[in-house]
């Protein structure tokens, strides 16, 4: 590799960074290596629903980050503990092929010579005795090719698993399903101790000195800008990371002081398209009348919430409160 740009983030926004990824693939024509972090994240796959991949009660209890990346592939939670790498390449015209190897194959060796026994698997894995410590997905953009993917150095495997845990019966969508695999961290396996920061350093030299490479760029003022925008007008909004889910279905029951109330509704980029309540409540007005306010509404809480603050729930549903009614209908 040649004339290729290094670069190590220390801003753990996720928007910030997966911002970043984007204004470098898009809009310079750059070869990059760079080394990233997230703070308390979920990261979605760019075809996922957002709403079946995560557990947003502890989303919501432990102020997790959720944001979509311009890839595809799983789900997936970043702590401090997980270093993330990207490789953006100039390719030649009719060669786009999806191989992670090519790509993969410096950081099994960076890894290997820190004595740790990793090894790519599969499709686009890398492993250590068969625990996936990496996962990795692929996207082009024009002549330009964007690899990335995971390191579990010091994770928190509790978060890992907490964070993504969701009833698989609340969903039958369309989108694609995380696939949970058996992981470990690569700490626990080094010879010798280091820090994550430490190891960050390390992997970023061992690229560097393959290439003959001793010097980092960091991103320009205007590229901050540009990136600044990137985060307002996309990243951090919920059009991007929840709006983008595609179509999927959704049948929630909940067991009331009033009776039991089932909902059954259709969901299409996350805007409620269908809707219709049942159970053995009792209630004055039909709920058909209620669905119908609620038909063309976001699927979060807030704009649920605004509606039913216009209307007293009893009347449909005797005996349950709004808040019921709005957990039935939020995630």
């Amino acid at each position: 590799m040649e004339n290729i740009r290094y670069i190590s983030l220390n801003n753990t926004s996720p928007y910030h960074n997966l911002a970043t990824e984007e204004y470098l693939l898009q809009q310079t024509t750059d070869n990059i290596f760079m080394l990233w972090q997230n703070d308390n994240t979920i990261v979605v796959g760019k075809h996922q629903n957002t709403a079946a991949e995560i557990n947003q009660e502890y989303v919501d209890s432990h102020h997790v980050n959720v944001v979509r990346r311009l890839t595809g592939g799983g789900a997936v939670f970043h702590d401090i503990g997980n270093l993330n790498f990207t490789f953006i390449q100039n390719v030649e015209a009719g060669k786009k092929e999806i191989d992670f190897l090519r790509y993969l194959q410096p950081i099994v060796d960076a890894l290997q010579s820190l004595g740790v026994p990793a090894e790519f698997s599969g499709r686009n894995d890398l492993v250590i005795n068969g625990q996936k410590i990496s996962g990795n997905a692929m996207t082009f953009f024009g002549n330009r090719v964007l690899e990335h993917g995971t390191l579990l150095f010091s994770s928190q495997m509790a978060d890992v698993s907490a964070a993504l845990k969701v009833d698989p019966d609340k969903f039958i969508d369309k989108a694609v399903k995380s696939v949970r695999s058996r992981v470990t961290n690569i700490s626990d396996h080094l010879p010798k101790p280091m820090t994550v920061v430490e190891f960050k350093d390390y992997l970023m030299d061992y690229i560097m000195r393959q290439n003959q490479m001793t010097e980092l760029q960091n991103l320009t003022d205007a590229e901050e800008a540009i990136i600044g925008k990137l985060v307002k007008d996309k990243y951090q909004t919920w059009e991007w990371n929840y709006g983008k889910s595609p179509e999927y279905s959704m049948n929630k029951k909940m067991r009331t002081k009033g009776g039991s109330v089932q909902v059954i509704a259709d969901i299409q980029k996350g805007i409620i398209r269908d809707l219709q309540f049942f159970g053995d409540f009792f209630g004055e007005k039909d709920p058909k009348d209620l669905a119908d306010q609620l038909i063309g509404i976001r699927m979060d809480k807030s704009a649920v919430s605004e509606v039913l603050a216009k209307t007293n729930i009893n009347d449909y549903f005797h005996n349950v409160t709004n808040e019921e009614i709005v957990n039935l209908l939020t995630f």
